[in-house]
């Protein structure tokens, strides 16, 4: 096997890595964004196929509201990743204001504030969520 044909080749560690950066990523963020009772943590995790979001109490350490991709009323969207994350963006404004929550702050979860993540994120401010 030729040495530029090796160098080509996605090793293993690759996707180590990417996992590595996003989380040196993520915990820089995390140093900056705190959520407490009057404005929770909007926090968003994306994966390669679904999309999760939930609203935390950092003072507390509780859950105050969550949706995904994977929930019923979501699963059944037609159309791209994208439409997916907006409608999970509306689930979450929803539930959060029946939850009497407001005001969030934006936990990107370390990935660039483009994309899926995006459209998420407006589509809970169109539903209600001020950040």
């Amino acid at each position: 096997m030729s040495s530029t044909l090796a160098k080509r080749r996605p090793s293993g560690s690759e996707s180590a890595k990417r996992r590595i950066g996003r989380n040196r990523r993520h915990y820089r963020l995390r140093k900056k964004v705190f959520g407490t009772a009057e404005r929770p943590r909007l926090a968003v995790f994306r994966s390669s196929k679904n999309i999760s979001v939930q609203i935390i109490d950092d003072v507390k350490g509780h859950t105050l509201v969550s949706a995904s991709s994977l929930d019923a009323s979501v699963k059944s969207v037609e159309g791209n990743k994208s439409d997916v994350a907006k409608e999970v963006g509306k689930l979450i404004a929803e539930r959060a204001k029946s939850a009497g929550v407001e005001k969030v702050v934006l936990d990107r979860g370390g990935v660039k504030y483009a994309g899926r993540v995006a459209a998420l994120a407006e589509a809970a401010r169109e539903g209600g969520l001020d950040f």
